[in-house]
């Protein structure tokens, strides 16, 4: 016989609490921003990354696996693991955005360095955010490539089918609040397919192991010629000028 719970209440209302609690620890917070990069890591590079045993961080994937954060897929011998979708992504950004602190790191110019380029750009799951996202975003909207609505004017999809994007062209965009920026970068199937057509052209490139991203000089020179050279002005001014966070 099942167990009846201890307090029944008025409405059948989601469970959130379980969520929360499956993120409520600064270790699995911490492989959960890893996976927001969109790849697939495995069980000992995410105990790598957060400072802990292998064993230990098998544990917590069992917690984020059991709330359907996140996914193992085995692969050979390795069992790897990845968010369990957009919608993991979006509940952990927007946690983000709420969250009025950050985890600490070491005092050392290799985290400052690391921190900076997070802020300047990086992947927000698949899509592009920090202040080369939210530039960009806006930038778009300001040349009336973006409407309201977050999709592709006419103009936008003349621009876009240049920089290769054809299918793509009738995905619709998205307004993901950007957790450090707070403000809008583009998300939704637009964003992700903008976003991966910018890593296939190598205007953009992964900086080491990282979420953080940079822009290759092909993709300045494509910025430029697109009369998105604004895009680059913010960004190298906060570049230079910004603190880590």
């Amino acid at each position: 016989m099942s167990r009846l719970p201890d307090r029944l209440f008025p409405e059948a209302v989601p469970d959130v609490a379980g969520t929360a609690a499956a993120l409520a620890d600064p270790s699995r917070a911490a492989m959960c921003a890893a996976l927001m990069d969109g790849r697939a890591w495995t069980v000992g590079e995410l105990g790598s990354y957060a400072g802990i045993a292998r064993s230990t961080t098998s544990e917590h994937v069992d917690v984020l696996a059991a709330s359907d954060l996140v996914t193992r897929v085995r692969q050979g011998r390795h069992c790897y693991v990845t968010l369990s979708g957009p919608g993991a992504a979006r509940v952990i950004e927007a946690l983000g955005v709420m969250s009025a602190s950050v985890l600490p790191t070491a005092h050392s110019l290799n985290a400052w360095t690391a921190n900076k380029r997070l802020l300047a750009a990086r992947t927000c799951y698949r899509h592009l955010a920090g202040r080369l996202g939210v530039s960009l975003a806006e930038h778009l909207h300001e040349r009336g490539h973006l409407d309201s609505s977050w999709r592709l004017t006419d103009s936008g999809e003349d621009l876009l089918a240049t920089w290769g994007l054809e299918k793509p062209l009738r995905s619709h965009g998205e307004a993901c609040m950007d957790s450090t920026e707070r403000r809008f970068h583009l998300g939704g199937p637009l964003g992700t397919a903008l976003t991966q057509a910018l890593f296939d052209r190598a205007w953009i490139a992964r900086i080491g192991r990282s979420r953080a991203v940079k822009v290759t000089e092909p993709g300045r020179e494509a910025l430029a010629q697109a009369g998105l050279e604004g895009v680059l002005t913010y960004l190298d001014e906060t570049t230079s000028n910004g603190a880590a966070g």
